[in-house]
């Protein structure tokens, strides 16, 4: 039986490998992100640039995700990002941030400077 289960796993990670980016930087709770992502509007394809800080990371290999958190026009917005998406051209590193959290959730309920996180120089 165990046999059965390790060779579908081993099946199973040799097909999500070809679908893994290995141009990814080591991103971290609390770093400021620019993502370029592939919008498509009729038969046209463009970039768009999202920026915001990464408040949660969940790791699952190729289903990796990171959320992500931005204020725009005074309302808190936050998506969640596949990591190895096609749709996902680039991604660079802001700003890296202190922080002592694992999941940044309380930064929803702060508003104005008290959403400022503490500089991490790299």
């Amino acid at each position: 039986m165990n046999f059965i289960v390790n060779n579908s796993h081993t099946q199973i990670q040799k097909i999500e490998g070809k679908y893994l980016k290995n141009d990814i930087p080591d991103i971290a709770i609390g770093d400021s992100i620019r993502m370029g992502l592939l919008i498509q509007e009729g038969n046209k394809e463009r970039i768009q640039y999202a920026e915001g800080v990464v408040i949660s990371k969940h790791k699952a290999h190729l289903n990796s995700t990171i959320t992500v958190r931005k204020i725009v026009q005074g309302v808190g917005v936050e998506r969640v990002y596949l990591i190895h998406s096609p749709r996902i051209q680039s991604i660079q590193i802001i700003r890296r941030s202190k922080v002592r959290r694992a999941k940044l959730y309380y930064l929803r309920t702060r508003s104005g400077k008290a959403t400022r996180l503490k500089q991490r120089f790299f």
